[in-house]
């Protein structure tokens, strides 16, 4: 077990505080490899442990799946997109993918921004997603549906609700998305998220595919067997996203201002505010609220956005609290299940503790 502190240009909270916090909540999360990173202002505090003897690369720099906690950089890259004039958030996807290709009318009315606040009336998934999906669903249910089968679904499909109707959470339309951007761009979602996500924010240690041996996490189903690296198929955007815990800081800093490197870019900048305004309420007295890619909660220290993530045996947090310089990012090498304290450790740090 390891303790990593970033030197800090000021020190505002102890360090050995706030590792303190980290490795008492440490205790509550039963994972082989387990990576809690908080920064303040900059002021970074690593706890690094877990039930698995350390590899020869430390675990917080090793690459995570990240599953839906990817989702947020679907959106910054969205919002750049915007902000520089290249799309519309009110663009109707079916004309950016297909022009002129005949869709059901309430596919005909899907945007980019009802894609990415899942208020689209897609399910969460294709319908025929599931027939090749289920016999390999422990192993590898993404890997078999490749992009152009997503593009097919969606230009076929019956949305159930009016779009911008109904909230849903959809990993399909989420992907849509990332087809969508890189037909309306000319460009690949992997290249067009590095141009204009990745390598402004100096995330280097950040991708969608699995890196050379030895550098990526090796994730474990409930009973300790591990399993194979994800393939997200033609899912890209919903999922693929693998980044180390210091990345992840590096990515939350930006949207908190909390870094001293924020970015100068005005298209960045305006995208990093635009994806924390809130824009939708739904459920019960509409109590949650959503900004364009992130969940956002109410505390006594101010409002929290966060975003939650699992692939077949990894699990991520990304949390940050806008205005005050505090980010969490967690990751663990176990899949979640009912009782798994995983997120409710990850959300109280960054809601309750630090």
């Amino acid at each position: 077990m390891t303790e990593v502190t970033a030197a800090p240009a000021t020190a505002p909270v102890s360090p050995a505080a706030t590792a303190r916090l980290l490795a008492e909540a440490a205790r509550a999360v039963d994972a082989p490899d387990l990576v809690l990173a908080v920064s303040r202002n900059g002021v970074r505090t690593v706890h690094t442990g877990g039930s698995a003897e350390p590899g020869p690369v430390p675990r917080e720099l090793m690459a995570y799946e990240l599953g839906s906690a990817s989702k947020p950089y679907a959106g910054l890259l969205l919002a750049r997109l915007v902000a520089q004039g290249r799309v519309r958030y009110e663009d109707r996807a079916a004309d950016l993918l297909a022009p002129g290709f005949p869709v059901h009318p309430a596919v005909r009315r899907i945007t980019l921004r009802h894609l990415l606040t899942h208020t689209s009336g897609l399910p969460g998934l294709p319908a025929d997603f599931y027939p090749q999906a289920v016999p390999r669903w422990s192993t590898d249910p993404y890997g078999g549906y490749p992009a152009n089968r997503v593009v097919r679904s969606f230009l076929r499909a019956r949305p159930r609700h009016r779009p911008g109707t109904r909230w849903r959470y959809s990993n399909f339309a989420v992907s849509v998305l990332g087809h969508t951007l890189a037909a309306a761009t000319g460009t690949p979602w992997e290249v067009l998220l590095h141009q204009q996500v990745l390598a402004p924010l100096g995330l280097d240690a950040t991708r969608v595919r699995p890196g050379p041996d030895g550098t990526d996490a090796v994730g474990h189903r409930r009973d300790g067997t591990p399993v194979p690296a994800l393939d997200t198929g033609g899912f890209t955007a919903a999922g693929a996203v693998r980044a180390t815990p210091l990345d992840l800081l590096t990515f939350l800093e930006a949207h908190t201002g909390g870094a001293a490197d924020s970015p100068t870019d005005s298209s960045l900048a305006t995208a990093l505010t635009e994806v924390t305004r809130p824009v939708l309420r739904r459920g019960l007295r509409h109590a949650h609220t959503h900004t364009l890619t992130w969940f956002q909660h109410p505390t006594p220290y101010g409002p929290v956005l966060f975003h939650a993530g699992a692939t077949l045996g990894q699990q991520a947090f990304l949390g940050f609290r806008p205005g005050t310089g505090l980010a969490v990012a967690a990751t663990a090498t176990r899949r979640v299940h009912r009782t798994d304290t995983f997120v409710a450790t990850a959300y109280g740090l960054l809601a309750e503790t630090l």
